[in-house]
């Protein structure tokens, strides 16, 4: 027999004591304090940035994505030349105090026009990654956790897209829609998101039978906090580490398109359009200039990116957070 309670003291219910039904409801439902959680994510945040700022090549690409996007921004101000200013008296001239990497076919500042081309290069390569994942997260999220006939019919959408090559798409669609900015980044949204969308399907299918999601199921949770609680916070990783590879990629497109005369208009210092119109004096001695430094942009651009996406799988990745 349980001991009468001592007088005084308040009577203690074993089954309010273990949350059990039929206890005192005000102890049974009362919530967790935020405190606990809140300092547990800020210290997985701080532990994913102390494996990531152990990776130099990581560093040194967010100091250039960094850097890069500090310069789009304030691209207005800091060039010494409109980039659309032409002076057909003043082409070709190699670099100097004047003209820090010279002056192009058209007679404007290179340096000014590579500035420019920073600030074209991150608009598009960020608003075609964010719409890609907008659109790649959310169908593929449908096709791997409804499955059934929703993964049928996604399935068979981004195999149509896929049967496109990327560049002769990229060209039809430009052409179709028209020439400018907006015509390139709706045409690599819609030739880029199929990645995402499958990388995605593959994580939920395979997070969507795990055990926390099933007792999440058995109590009851919708599909919705499901999704949203439970499986997109751990299937998106390796899909944002993805994206940040694919903005190199982006900007690789653009020049592309622009090289070939189908991207941006003629006059818009780009940097595929610099190397289009520097290509006829490839073989000019002297000239080189004109060449290197847009392509340089491009290259350095397409690293920073790649190492801040190596770094962020690395201090992503649960395999190794016993090795750093």
């Amino acid at each position: 027999m349980n001991p009468p309670p001592t007088p005084g003291a308040p009577a203690t219910d074993p089954a309010a004591a273990l949350g059990l039904p039929g206890g005192d409801p005000a102890e049974a439902v009362t919530p967790a304090p935020d405190g606990p959680r809140r300092a547990r994510s800020n210290g997985q945040f701080a532990e994913i940035w102390r494996r990531y700022r152990r990776n130099r090549l990581a560093m040194a690409g967010l100091v250039i994505v960094a850097f890069e996007i500090v310069m789009a921004i304030i691209s207005p101000f800091s060039t010494p030349y409109d980039p659309f200013e032409q002076n057909l008296l003043n082409t070709l001239q190699p670099p100097s105090s004047a003209h820090f990497f010279g002056t192009d076919v058209l007679g404007r500042d290179l340096y000014s026009g590579i500035i420019y081309g920073v600030r074209l290069a991150m608009i598009v390569g960020l608003s075609v990654v964010f719409f890609s994942l907008v659109l790649g997260l959310t169908l593929g999220a449908l096709a791997g956790f409804k499955g059934g006939a929703w993964d049928a019919v996604i399935a068979r959408i981004i195999d149509i897209f896929l049967a496109f090559p990327p560049l002769v798409g990229a060209l039809v669609i430009v052409r179709a829609v028209g020439g400018g900015t907006l015509p390139v980044v709706i045409a690599l949204v819609a030739l880029g998101w199929m990645t995402t969308a499958r990388l995605m399907r593959g994580q939920v299918l395979a997070l969507r039978e795990a055990e926390y999601v099933e007792a999440a199921r058995s109590i009851g949770a919708g599909t919705r906090r499901i999704l949203t609680r439970h499986i997109l916070p751990n299937a998106v990783a390796p899909v944002l580490v993805y994206s940040f590879t694919s903005i190199g990629v982006v900007v690789v497109a653009m020049a592309t398109l622009s090289y070939l005369g189908v991207g941006v208009p003629p006059d818009v210092p780009e940097w595929g359009r610099l190397i289009s119109q520097a290509s006829q004096y490839l073989s000019v001695p002297g000239k080189s200039f004109l060449w290197i430094f847009p392509s340089a942009a491009i290259a350095i651009t397409t690293l920073g990116f790649a190492f801040v996406a190596d770094g962020l799988r690395d201090a992503l990745d649960p395999k190794l957070r016993g090795r750093n």
